[in-house]
């Protein structure tokens, strides 16, 4: 069984920075990523990333706001997100073993317990 945990969630203002980090009991080979869900709206992907570090992806919505990453030798995946928006308020899941390519997905076999980010305004 793998165990994802996820840690760095908070409550910030408007405008500031959050880093969310993964710590993965065994990294997925291919791929790792993260998704949100807010309360009432439907799960939304956010960012995706091979585990070979050749590409990686944040979604239109955080793009040039976001930034996804890791660490391979400690197992650890990370989420940079600064100028941080209200909108952006979301429980936020590290997840591995995307159900088909590595892309922005909501559809993965592994993800953790998620972590609360809340924004105001």
């Amino acid at each position: 069984r793998v165990d994802l945990r996820e840690s760095g969630g908070g409550s910030v203002q408007a405008g500031g920075s959050l880093r969310l980090s993964c710590v993965a009991s065994q990294y997925h080979r291919y791929c790792m990523g993260w998704f949100r869900q807010a309360p009432g709206k439907e799960r939304e992907g956010v960012a995706a990333i091979y585990t070979s570090g050749v590409r990686s992806y944040v979604a239109d919505s955080v793009k040039g706001r976001f930034t996804i990453s890791q660490d391979t030798a400690k197992n650890t995946l990370y989420l940079q997100m600064n100028n941080l928006k209200p909108e952006d308020t979301a429980v936020y899941y590290c997840a591995g073993d995307p159900r088909g390519l590595c892309e922005i997905t909501t559809e993965w076999a592994l993800r953790g317990q998620g972590t609360q980010v809340t924004v105001s305004s």
